[in-house]
């Protein structure tokens, strides 16, 4: 029996754990998939927003795969860290071990008052609305949704879905798993205007057409664009682009289509006080999001050839952001004009990426936020570490969608079925959990799992609600305990 562990929930790992299963080389496999949560699913559970119902849905192909008989869940067991297994002492247990622990970190805008209350990463909002335990539910209760005008930084659909959830009714979330908490803050929150701010052109985001559409369709919400932004840039006045250019690719073309008629609807930037001169200092604006609120719509801009320069404080909290006026270089880059602009905001929330994370015991490469490998084999000064493997992005870097996992969890697995032969040769041990368990661990198998499942719909129907998460670590772990409720 070749015995792995596969490090990770979200889809990277299950994937690989499908991969392993499908095969044909190796007839007799089992596989541990490890999780430092007590919850599968990694980003599909605490990265999805809540109101993409489909793409959640997701957990159920991959929860086929973690009911198979040759596999098994084991929650709560960290690995690396102050409180995890070393990587040294998890290849004690298994033949090979499989790292799939995605890219944890945001990359930082690098500018003056990023640091400042009311600043945030998105990744910190979408966790907190996400109910994940690491985040506490009282995160953006107290103070930061008291704004008026809040600024999303970045054009990729994590920018859009922040973007969208501060812009929908609490209502329309109320049928969704958004924890209490989270949906108590969302009903008072005091945002009306959001904007979605990119450095670069409408051609240069990322966010898909789906996403960007469904801006539009959010009930009492309106959407502007300003027509001078979108012209500025070269692949907009045709699909045909500057001379000499390729035509842009489709989603960028249905992406300028869907801008376009937002422009033409009269959603132009027209608040010149926003705007200030050169490179003048001056002190934070205030906050003149009232002159966009109209009742109970809220106003979703998109904004474009923004860089950000620098986060104006007030009261020792953010009151808004100072952007560089950038435009298109003729080379396909940008370059800044001197001209600047304030935006007045109470809440930031920067959505520019992700970055992986150092493991301690696996090396690490910095700069590229990943671990070093070929074809998924970890190399330790450029040499294959037998046994050890990566997949997912912290193989490969935050790219690609969901369905990119599969590919790259395939090569993986080549890899180390390639390796099986020797890797069958390894010591591992006969009862891993039992191992684990003898060191102090407290491992949630697929049953706990399933009484955190239970419990989320008892307290759903407690609240006259569908399922709704469980947000915190104590709350979690006792109701994996309760495996008979």
């Amino acid at each position: 029996m070749l015995s792995v562990a596969v490090v990770g929930s979200g889809p990277s790992g299950v994937y690989t754990a499908q991969a392993l299963l499908r095969q044909s080389s190796v007839p007799d496999v089992r596989v541990h998939v490890l999780d430092r949560l007590p919850a599968p699913y990694g980003l599909v559970r605490y990265g999805v927003a809540p109101d993409h119902e489909k793409i959640k849905s997701l957990q159920n192909s991959l929860r086929a795969v973690l009911e198979d008989e040759r596999v098994t869940f084991v929650g709560n067991v960290g690995v690396g860290g102050p409180d995890g297994l070393s990587p040294a002492r998890l290849a004690e247990l298994y033949h090979a071990v499989v790292y799939c622990v995605g890219a944890s970190g945001d990359r930082s805008l690098e500018v003056p008052g990023e640091g400042l209350p009311g600043s945030y990463s998105a990744t910190r909002f979408v966790s907190w609305y996400s109910a994940h335990p690491d985040v506490g539910a009282d995160s953006f209760a107290r103070d930061a949704l008291e704004a008026r005008s809040a600024v999303v930084i970045g054009v990729g659909n994590v920018a859009v879905d922040v973007a969208r959830i501060l812009a929908r009714g609490a209502d329309e979330l109320r049928r969704t798993d958004v924890p209490r908490a989270a949906l108590g803050a969302l009903e008072r929150s005091r945002v009306r205007e959001v904007h979605i701010v990119g450095r670069r052109g409408p051609s240069g985001a990322r966010f898909t057409t789906k996403e960007l559409r469904e801006l539009g369709a959010l009930p009492g919400a309106r959407v502007s664009v300003d027509p001078a932004e979108l012209a500025l840039d070269p692949a907009y006045s045709g699909a045909a682009g500057p001379a000499g250019a390729p035509a842009p690719p489709a989603v960028v073309r249905r992406n300028l289509e869907v801008l376009r008629g937002w422009a033409a609807g009269g959603g132009a930037v027209d608040d010149a006080s926003h705007r200030t001169p050169g490179d003048t200092p001056g002190r934070a604006p205030r906050d003149a999001s009232d002159r966009a609120s109209d009742g109970a719509v809220r106003r979703v801009r998109l904004r474009f050839f923004l860089r950000p320069a620098e986060l104006l404080e007030r009261d020792e909290r953010v009151a808004g952001v100072r952007f560089a006026r950038t435009a298109p270089d003729g080379t396909g880059g940008i370059r800044d004009t001197g001209a600047y602009e304030d935006i007045p905001a109470g809440l930031v929330l920067r959505a520019v990426g992700y970055r992986g994370v150092e493991l301690p015991g696996l090396p690490f490469d910095p700069v590229r936020g990943t671990v070093p490998h070929t074809a998924g084999r970890v190399l330790r000064n450029g040499v294959p570490s037998p046994g050890e493997y990566v997949a997912g992005w912290i193989k490969r870097g935050p790219t690609g969608v969901i369905g990119s996992n599969l590919s790259c969890a395939k090569e993986t697995v080549a890899s180390l079925l390639a390796d099986a032969p020797a890797l069958a040769l390894r010591p591992a041990a006969d009862d891993p959990l039992a191992v684990l368990r003898s060191w102090g661990l407290r491992p949630v198998e697929w049953g706990g799992w399933l009484a955190i499942e239970r419990a989320e719909a008892e307290l759903g129907r407690s609240l006259g609600r569908g399922p709704v998460k469980i947000p915190d670590w104590p709350g979690l772990l006792a109701a994996a305990r309760d495996e008979n409720r």
